[in-house]
């Protein structure tokens, strides 16, 4: 199973013996690989020998491979490939993507230094005195559901109370990204998490700034937005119908600014406390420790792989690749044990399932219940 997961996979890892081993079959886009094997560096510091010996193949790429229709039945053999997110017809293991550790090309630091400039970003504007429209800022053009978006941009003819924006990273790169500094861009009371080709990074930055996010309806899932509740956490919007969607959660929003205040807050509570980097070592532990639990071999070196050393990576590394390494080194092991698993209890996922799908479905009601209430009232004003 594991050799099947080899036909997408950029590099396979094998931890024996508390040490670690790549062997890479693939260049990944930019560096994603590199920074995903330096955040696997830095758990191995957090949790030093405490992991067991394993082998996972890892795919870098941003959508899921291992569709589930093809891997049903008591023979299925599904290929146990890790990555970045995953959808609800696929197998794919979700893994924290390289960002965590910092994404050098965008000059977007590690993720404690992030939450710390965007937790500062915060106290620049109280929430009741930021500009009252959704705002969105980003490259339109790596999919349609984003160029949908677009068209919900104030104009001469709609005002759907958005601001959209659209991001060129070849200027900003030129400018030393100093217009696109993420703490910088807490100024609205709701600002639009979509997708683009797959899940986005940009989901994390979004729910960390006290705006009450729009959530426009994903496809795919990192491994911790399961753990978030619409209505509680964020507000969620149509895929199909965005501008009026998303105009109504506006005009709802600045008419209950309390509730509307609280679910920013409630979100970005959420990922600064319980998305802490932390926090985020201790799920790759509990991961990585229950799907040890599966191996049915001894894992052992690859003739072409190298022992990876976090000495080595960061004095080989130059300019933000170096400097982010430095950054997010783990220079102590953990002194506090990995939090422990909630039960095993099938009901309480089924539970929260049900919640999630109920809060969608409440707040589709009310608007449905909205634009109903318009229709009317024009037809009232036309008689």
């Amino acid at each position: 199973m594991l050799e099947a997961a080899r036909r997408t996979a950029h590099f396979r890892v094998v931890i024996l013996e508390g040490r670690v081993y790549v062997a890479k079959f693939r260049k990944s886009i930019q560096t994603r690989d590199l920074f995903t094997l330096w955040g696997i560096l830095q758990l191995m510091r957090s949790y030093p020998s405490k992991l067991p010996d394993l082998e996972i193949m890892f795919d870098c790429d941003d959508r899921p491979v291992v569709a589930s229709k093809h891997h049903r039945g008591p023979q299925a053999s599904p290929p146990p490939l890790f990555r970045y997110c995953s959808d609800d017809w696929s197998l794919d293991i979700v893994f924290p993507d390289w960002s965590f550790w910092g994404w050098a090309e965008t000059n977007i630091k590690p993720w404690k230094d992030t939450l710390g400039d965007i937790k500062e970003g915060n106290k620049r504007i109280k929430w009741e005195d930021r500009v009252p429209y959704a705002f969105w800022r980003g490259n339109p053009h790596v999919a349609p559901t984003r160029r949908d978006l677009m068209k919900c941009n104030v104009s001469k003819e709609h005002d759907w109370d958005t601001r959209l924006y659209v991001q060129d990273w070849i200027q900003e790169s030129k400018q030393g990204y100093k217009g696109s500094k993420l703490e910088d861009q807490c100024t609205h009371r709701y600002k639009i998490y979509i997708e683009g080709w797959a899940w986005s990074v940009s989901e994390k930055y979004i729910l960390a700034c006290d705006a009450m996010t729009l959530y426009v309806k994903p496809k795919f899932y990192d491994f911790f937005v399961r753990g978030m509740m619409p209505l509680q956490h964020y507000w969620p919007i149509s895929d199909t119908s965005k501008c009026t969607s998303l105009k109504f959660a506006v005009e709802w929003g600045n008419n209950h600014t309390h509730q509307a205040k609280a679910i920013g807050e409630a979100a970005s509570k959420f990922i600064h406390e319980d998305l802490k980097i932390d926090y985020v070592y201790d799920y790759m532990f509990h991961l990585l420790n229950e799907y040890a639990k599966l191996l049915r071999f001894k894992p052992t070196v690859p003739p072409t792989a190298t022992e990876l050393c976090a000495e080595t990576m960061a004095c080989g590394a130059q300019g933000n690749w170096r400097k982010f390494m430095e950054e997010s080194l783990v220079k102590f092991p953990s002194d506090s044990v990995p939090c422990s698993l909630p039960p095993d209890d099938v009901s309480i996922l089924r539970n929260f399932r049900d919640r999630k799908a109920n809060a969608t479905r409440q707040a589709q009601i009310w608007e449905n219940e909205y634009w109903q209430s318009q229709i009317r009232a024009r037809g009232n004003r036309t008689e």
